[in-house]
C-alpha cells in the first residue's frame, strides 16, 4: 500500500453493519457518491468493511481500553480511504444531527434492521431500529432536558420513588420507658431546586450534562449543570448518576447525598474485615425477616457486643408475637445498675431445674389480692 500523504480521499456515510466476523470493531458504511441506495445494486454485505479509529484512551491492543467501538446501524460516520482503490476505509468520527424521518430498512442509507421483524403487516416491519425519535436532536433526552420530551427512565425513577417510609414507631410506657420519635421519610429528589414546578426534580443543563447510554438502556451521568437565583447565586446541581436498565443504580446528589437503589437482590460479600461509621442517625425498615448469624466457626470470644452511650436507651417491641430469648449451655445474666421492672399482662411462671438463692437487702414485700400458696417437702420460717 502507498502512502498517500495529502492525498486522503474523505467521506461521509451511514453505517449499514457492525457484526465484524473478525471481531475487530470494523463497519461497514455506504458512503455518499460513492454508493448507490439501492440495495439490489449493492447489498449491505458487499459493502466494505471499514476500521475505526479509536481516541488515545483506548490502546486499540490486546483489549485494553474500551473496545469495540460504540458505532451502531444508521449512524452517520465520516473518515478517509487510506489507498487509491478506495477500499480501505478508515472512519474518524460520528456525526450527529436532528433526524426529519424514520429509517427504511429497505433502502440504502438506512439502518437495515426491523423494529418489528417478524409481523408484516406492523408499521414497524417497515420502521428501522436507529433513529429511535425524529424532529429532536440525536444528543440524549437526559441531556437536554427537554421537559416536554422527558427521557423514559425520569418517567420510572418519578413512578417508582418511594415516599413515606416508616421507621421504627416504639409505644412508651411512662415513666420507665421512653424511646426516639418516629420519622418517615422519602427517597430524595436529584435537586433540591424547582421541585414544585418540577415533580421529577430532575434539573439538568444544556451543555453541561454529560450522559452515556447503552443500547438496552444502562446509563451514565456527570452532571455539571448550575442555576443562577434571582439574587446571582450560583446554585449547584452536580450529580453522578449510574443505572441498570432495571432500574438499579446509585446517583450521588449535589450535597454529596448518595441514593442506592436496588431493584432485585443485594449480595455484599467481604473476605476480610467490614466497619461502618455514621456519625448521624440510622434507620432500617424491613418489610421480611432479618437474622444475624455471629460466630459461624465457633471460636472463643467472637462476641455479638452492643453498647449504647449515657442518656439513651435499648427499646424493643414486638407488635403482635412473642420475645423469645435461648441460652442452650450458657447462662442468662443480668447486671442491673438501678431499679428492675417488670409489668406482666398475664401469668408469671418461673422453671427451675436447680436451685432458687435470693438475697434482698433491703425488704421484701409480697402484695398478692388472690390466695398465696407455698408448697415444699420442708418450710422453713426464719430458722
Amino acid at each position: 500500500m502507498a502512502f498517500l500523504g495529502n492525498n486522503f480521499q474523505w467521506f461521509v456515510g451511514v453505517v449499514e453493519d457492525r457484526m465484524d466476523p473478525e471481531h475487530l470493531g470494523r463497519l461497514r458504511v455506504r458512503c455518499l457518491g460513492l454508493h448507490t441506495s439501492n440495495k439490489d445494486a449493492i447489498a449491505t454485505a458487499d459493502l466494505p468493511w471499514a476500521s475505526v479509529s479509536l481516541p488515545t484512551t483506548a490502546s486499540g491492543i490486546s483489549g485494553l481500553g474500551q473496545s469495540p467501538s460504540f458505532v451502531v446501524e444508521g449512524a452517520w460516520v465520516w473518515g478517509y480511504f487510506r489507498d487509491e482503490l478506495m477500499q480501505e476505509m478508515v472512519i474518524v468520527g460520528t456525526l450527529p444531527g436532528k433526524p426529519n424521518e424514520l429509517g427504511n430498512p429497505d433502502s440504502g442509507f438506512y439502518d437495515p434492521n426491523r423494529r418489528d421483524p417478524i409481523n408484516e403487516d406492523k408499521p414497524e416491519y417497515k420502521q428501522s431500529v436507529y433513529p429511535k425519535n425524529i424532529n429532536e436532536p440525536d444528543t440524549n433526552r437526559l441531556a437536554v432536558n427537554n421537559p416536554e420530551l422527558e427521557h423514559s427512565t425520569l418517567t420510572v425513577r418519578t413512578a417508582r420513588r418511594f415516599e413515606d417510609i416508616p421507621t421504627a414507631d416504639f409505644n412508651e410506657i411512662e415513666p420507665n420507658i421512653t424511646a426516639s420519635d418516629t420519622d418517615n421519610w422519602s427517597q430524595p429528589l436529584p435537586h433540591p431546586f424547582h421541585i414544585k414546578d418540577n415533580p421529577t426534580g430532575y434539573n439538568a443543563v444544556y451543555p453541561f450534562n454529560h450522559v452515556f447510554e447503552s443500547e438496552s438502556g444502562h446509563i451514565k451521568e456527570y452532571d455539571d449543570s448550575f442555576s443562577i437565583d434571582e439574587n446571582g447565586n450560583r446554585l449547584p446541581h452536580y450529580r453522578i448518576h449510574e443505572r441498570h436498565n432495571s432500574g438499579t443504580g446509585y446517583e450521588i446528589l449535589w450535597n454529596g447525598d448518595k441514593i442506592d437503589l436496588v431493584t432485585g437482590s443485594h449480595y455484599t460479600v467481604t473476605n476480610q474485615n467490614n466497619k461502618h461509621y455514621i456519625q448521624g442517625n440510622s434507620d432500617i425498615t424491613i418489610n421480611g425477616r432479618h437474622k444475624v448469624f455471629i460466630n459461624k466457626d465457633g471460636k472463643e470470644n467472637n462476641n455479638y457486643d452492643i453498647q449504647v452511650g449515657p442518656n439513651a436507651n435499648v427499646n424493643i417491641q414486638v407488635d403482635n408475637g412473642n420475645l423469645n430469648v435461648v441460652t442452650k449451655t450458657g447462662q442468662f445474666n443480668f447486671d442491673v445498675g438501678a431499679d428492675w421492672n417488670m409489668n406482666v399482662g398475664g401469668n408469671y411462671n418461673l422453671n427451675v431445674l436447680g436451685n432458687e438463692t435470693k438475697t434482698v437487702e433491703g425488704t421484701t414485700m409480697h402484695n398478692t389480692s388472690g390466695e398465696t400458696t407455698i408448697i415444699g417437702s420442708k418450710i422453713h420460717l426464719n430458722p
